[in-house]
Order: structure tokens, then sequence, then C-alpha cells
């Protein structure tokens, strides 16, 4: 029994779980497949997918592979929106939350130095940057709804805007802030009707309300800037740390290169001394055979001149 085709979108996740250095000839080979298959439009599309950034890859990785971890920055993304609106705007009742979602950047950011080396890419910071700012915007995006697709990406993502996160923290709908009031009061009546009809809010209300608005969403900016300054000061604490920890790795280098040079040319001379006593042995081997058969010459000549010596004795 043949098993059943894949679906497209099963078979372009497949593709973006491949290497990078694998992704192109098997996009191709998949849209060939495609338009021999009779599905042009398919093809087309398969066409269309960019070869990931070596930092888009990383990040798609982390989702297929770390779902888990993945989830858990999305969840404390969530749960930072949920205290800003439950917190009246004390910044100070987010630090769990914040902290939360930093601990999760931080764990991603250690798994995707482990899978680009793993690959044979380089973890350097700047990639380990674009990798994490990727992961913060499709946080973002995931309180919104919308953006890009996880695990499909081609490129690096930039975070939203700041209005457009400072208004979903204050539980705003973007889209009822993008709608102009005029149009939420449809032409349900002819307009002098409206007119006629429409009673004004008490102002009282419409100012404590615009005023609640307004502070929802100071909160939402001051903990947006409170958790960039705090992410700036554990960036480049990480960049010192990686720094540091590549000076010591040139050291090491270094040394390790030192010691490599002195073990050769003690090889060298080992070897000239094994070479020298390696002839020496093979000539004192050679006296050795001379000295052998001087003796066994001596002893001839000393058998000869004895029996000599014994004819003479007898006449």
């Amino acid at each position: 029994m043949m098993k059943p085709a894949m679906k497209l979108d099963d078979e372009i996740d497949a593709l973006f779980q491949q290497s990078l250095a694998d992704f192109t000839s098997s996009r191709n080979a998949l849209a060939s497949r495609l338009k021999k298959d009779g599905r042009p439009i398919d093809a087309e599309r398969v066409k269309l997918l960019a070869k990931p950034s070596v930092s888009a890859w990383a990040v798609n990785q982390l989702y297929w592979q770390h779902r888990d971890a993945f989830n858990e920055l999305i969840a404390t993304g969530k749960r930072v929106r949920t205290g800003v609106r439950q917190a009246g705007g004390k910044a100070a009742n987010m630090r769990d939350s914040l902290d939360a979602r930093r601990d999760a950047l931080v764990q991603l950011a250690d798994l995707a130095t482990e899978l680009l080396t793993d690959a044979g890419h380089n973890p350097s910071l700047d990639t380990l940057r674009r990798v994490t700012t990727t992961l913060e915007a499709l946080s973002a995006y995931a309180l919104l709804g919308s953006g890009p697709t996880p695990g499909r990406l081609s490129n690096d993502v930039d975070p939203p805007s700041f209005e457009s996160l400072a208004l979903l923290m204050s539980g705003v709908s973007v889209d009822e802030v993008a709608e102009p009031r005029s149009r939420k009061s449809a032409a349900a009546a002819p307009v002098k009707q409206q007119k006629a009809m429409a009673k004004p809010a008490p102002k009282v209300l419409v100012d404590d309300e615009a005023r609640k608005q307004r502070q929802l969403r100071i909160a939402a900016a001051k903990v947006t800037l409170q958790e960039a300054k705090k992410s700036l000061v554990d960036a480049r604490a990480m960049a010192q740390s990686l720094e540091s920890m590549q000076k010591k790795a040139k050291a090491e280098v270094k040394d390790a290169e030192s010691v490599r040079r002195e073990a050769e040319a003690r090889l060298a001379k080992a070897v000239a001394v094994a070479d020298a006593a390696t002839r020496r042995a093979q000539s004192v081997a050679a006296e050795i055979e001379e000295a052998a058969q001087a003796i066994d010459d001596a002893k001839r000549a000393v058998d000869e001149a004895t029996k000599e010596l014994e004819s003479s004795l007898r006449e």
C-alpha cells in the first residue's frame, strides 16, 4: 500500500528543518516534483521560498527542536501583558514576569549557540544578537496575533512598533484604535436623526477613561523601557564575558601553538638522536662482525701453530 502524499505545508515545514547547506537543493527538488505532479501553483510557491540567513535558521531550529523552551518565551510574554494590565501602572509588580521572560531568552540563546556550533556555524556575538532580537519580535507578534510564521523564517525579524506594543499592553485593540470613531457608529440613521438622538457622554467619565488608558500606556512604556535597559545591561555583560572568554581562548591557542612548536622541536631532535643511534648501532654491529671474524681467524692461526709445534716436537 502506497504512503499518502504529504501535505504541502508539511513538506515546507520539513524543508525549513534541514541544514542550510541542503536547503536550496531540497527546495528546487521539491518544486520540480510538484511541477511534475501537475501542481504548478504549489511549485511556484516553493520556488519563492528564500534560503534563511544563519541567524534566522537558528531561530527556526529552536522552534522545531526546542519547542518547549520556545513556547515558554511566548508564555512569559503573555504573562508580562497580563501583569501590566493588572498592575495598575506599578512596574515593580512586573519584576517576576520580566525575569522569567529574560531567563527564557537566555536559555534560548544558549540553545542557539549549541545548534550553531553543532552545525558548523560561528555563534558570533552579532549572530546571537540577531537571534535574540528575532525571538523577542516573535514573542511580541504572538501577542498581536499576526506576524511571520515561526519555524519558516528566511530573514531576521524586527519587533513591532512601540505604539502597537503599548496599546497591546493597555488592553486596547490595535484595530479599534486604527478604526475612526465615526465608522464605529455607522449610518444606523440619517445624520440629522443621529444628531437629534445623540446624547453626549458625561465629560467626567470620558476624561476618566482617557486618563486610565493613558496611565496604562505609560505603564506599558515604563515596563518596556525598564526591560530594554535591563536587557542592554545584560547584553553588555554577556558581550564582555564572551570577549573575555575569546581573549582567554586566543591566549590558550597561543600557548598551545608554543607547546606544539616545542614538541615538534623536541620530536625533531629525538628523531635526529634516534637516527644517529641507529647509525652508531649499525656501525657497532659491523665492528662486532669484523671482531668476530678476527677472532675466528686468530683461532685458526692458533690451531695451525699448535699443530706445527706438535709436529716439530715429534721429530
